[in-house]
């Protein structure tokens, strides 16, 4: 069965350690860790910090996946900036070697997978939207080289790099992830597929349970979260129109066996709450699916 987890970034106001001592003591098996300025800075992660996770997560018995997805960890004005996309060279290296230490960081965690995505084009071009326009190549080749330096790097420290297809970036739906792949060529091989189940009831891609089948041959990362009104919105289960049930029923189906995070990043002001709640509603979603 798959490991269920937090996101870290559902539980900002709470000291890391804190974090995963009350994750572990609800029942999760594993924690998304999102590095961020508060919480495990990925720029100048404290040593001590670093050790104390990977053996307290040893001793609670948990998991650990690395997140990329801080929103101001490069630029304090701009969100999620510089991207792999960038038209200056120099700023497309900032990212990667962003993500770089992000595979650092999750080697010395014993964390087996860091997850990435391709952010938003300057021009906001997206490159797999239905009935839209061709995306350029020269951007396409921006992302292409970023992610072979990426999965260079996870290769010589033993880490898987997932890729997140996410709505408002360059990269929206599972199938334009499925064409970076293709452009990859062979390093196309070693990019597993973080699936966001929100993320599909914002791009169209549903029902959900059909993409987890369809998709688990790539399949290395799963997201939870609820969506409502198509909205681009992380919510609690139930708030939304996202099938539960059949969503967690099709991991068990396929014999996923990675994690499966829950990502609640709006709710830190509710962080303990929020972790307790959505464990009860997937355990009676799972009651409901078997």
């Amino acid at each position: 069965m798959f490991r269920l987890a937090y996101n870290t970034n559902g539980l900002a106001h709470h000291r890391l350690l804190d974090a995963l001592r009350m994750l572990a003591d609800l029942g999760y098996e594993g924690v998304a860790i999102t590095p961020d300025v508060g919480q495990l800075d990925p720029l100048e992660p404290s040593p001590r910090l670093v050790d104390d996770v990977r053996r307290w997560s040893e001793e609670l018995g948990l998991a650990l996946a690395v997140e990329t997805g801080a929103r101001f960890v490069l630029d304090p004005r701009r969100k999620h900036w510089p991207t792999l996309l960038e038209p200056d060279a120099a700023d497309r290296a900032r990212r990667v070697r962003l993500l770089q230490r992000c595979i650092d960081l999750a080697a010395d965690l014993d964390a087996s997978l860091i997850s990435i995505w391709s952010g938003a084009a300057p021009c906001g071009s997206v490159g797999d939207r239905r009935g839209g326009p061709a995306a350029s190549e020269e951007l396409w080749r921006r992302l292409c080289d970023g992610v072979r330096e990426v999965l260079d790097h996870g290769r010589e420290r033993g880490v898987t790099v997932s890729f997140e297809p996410e709505p408002g970036m360059f990269l929206e739906r599972p199938s334009g992830y499925l064409e970076l792949c293709e452009r990859l060529g062979a390093d196309g091989d070693d990019l597993g597929l973080t699936l966001d189940v929100g993320h599909c009831l914002v791009t169209g891609d549903h029902p959900v349970g059909e993409q987890i089948r369809a998709l688990r041959p790539r399949l290395a990362h799963v997201h939870l979260d609820d969506i409502a009104e198509g909205r681009h919105e992380h919510r609690l289960f139930g708030e939304g129109v996202l099938n539960l049930p059949d969503t967690l029923n099709a991991l068990l189906e396929t014999s996923y066996e990675g994690m499966a995070a829950v990502e609640l990043s709006r709710d830190s002001h509710r962080g303990a709450w929020a972790a307790q709640e959505s464990l009860r509603r997937i355990q009676a979603a799972l009651g409901r699916s078997n």
